[in-house]
């Protein structure tokens, strides 16, 4: 593409942008707003062009350098150390999601197996043992008749009343 052809794109752009807001009844601008809006429209317009073909033509950092290594991210039960900063963390999903990254992008970006663990060995652990006490993934009535087998029902409290004597 020429750069007359894309100087007449981005005009044309900035002009039907411009004729679009001030179509919009909410717009409130008077007839001396249009030219600097205009100017100020073909200036962004232009920006991300420009912007979009320098993006294009750099190659995206495919080298990550991680800050500790596999072998010490995975040193302790007690924490998992990231890769990205350092630091430990008991799980990394909140921590990646704060560098815009899902567990898979992280495990691609530093070369991981997909079995790589998000969450410490003791902390999975704690979980699980705390939801085996308040009983997650029982089915409904399985803990009660559990519970009947292990303990005889009790005796009927009350006076029992004699069987009448046969004549």
């Amino acid at each position: 593409m020429n750069d007359e052809t894309a100087s007449t794109n981005v005009v044309e752009l900035a002009t039907e942008l411009t004729i679009a807001w001030l179509s919009n009844p909410n717009t409130r601008a008077s007839g001396e707003d249009v030219p600097a809006f205009l100017r100020t429209m073909h200036d962004a317009v232009s920006n991300l062009s420009s912007s979009t073909s320098v993006a294009a033509s750099e190659e995206p950092a495919s080298d990550y350098t991680p800050a500790v290594s596999v072998r010490k991210s995975l040193a302790s039960k007690d924490h998992l150390i990231s890769l990205i900063d350092g630091k430990p963390y008991k799980t990394l999903r909140r921590h990646l999601a704060g560098h815009g990254l899902t567990p898979d992008d992280y495990r691609q970006r530093f070369g991981l197996k997909s079995d790589y663990p998000m969450v410490a060995e003791n902390y999975s652990q704690a979980r699980r043992d705390m939801a085996k006490k308040i009983g997650l993934g029982r089915k409904p009535g399985a803990r009660r008749a559990a519970e009947e087998e292990a303990t005889p029902a009790p005796a009927p409290r009350g006076r029992r009343k004699s069987a009448p004597a046969e004549a």
